[in-house]
């Protein structure tokens, strides 16, 4: 990633894209350690963009990604198949939105 000026690095806090979390800080807010983070990263559940220096950076939306893993794999379901389920759930809820959004251009 490329070195950002302040302020345009504060406009992007609001991206939910924009990698701005480092390993030990996402691993904290998800309530998970950096091994689960790497663990899902594995499982290619997401991918954290990395910085010049080569260290992972999360973004928010893949931090909700991770939380949602973390619950499952809490409850008792292995990695692997959280993981699965987790890709599962965000391509039905993506089928869901364009069905909508195509019932909404036929009426």
């Amino acid at each position: 990633m490329p070195p950002e000026t302040p302020s345009h690095a504060a406009g992007r806090l609001d991206d939910d894209d924009y990698p701005a979390y480092t390993m030990g800080r996402a691993a904290e807010m998800i309530g998970a350690t950096p091994g689960f983070l790497r663990a899902i990263g594995e499982a290619r559940l997401i991918t954290p963009l990395r910085s010049e220096g080569g260290h992972r950076r999360y973004s928010r939306y893949q931090l909700r990604i991770a939380a949602r893993a973390r619950e499952l794999v809490d409850a008792g379901t292995p990695v692997e198949a959280a993981c699965r389920i987790v890709i599962l759930e965000d391509q039905l809820e993506e089928a869901l939105r364009l069905n909508e959004e195509l019932r909404g251009r036929s009426r």
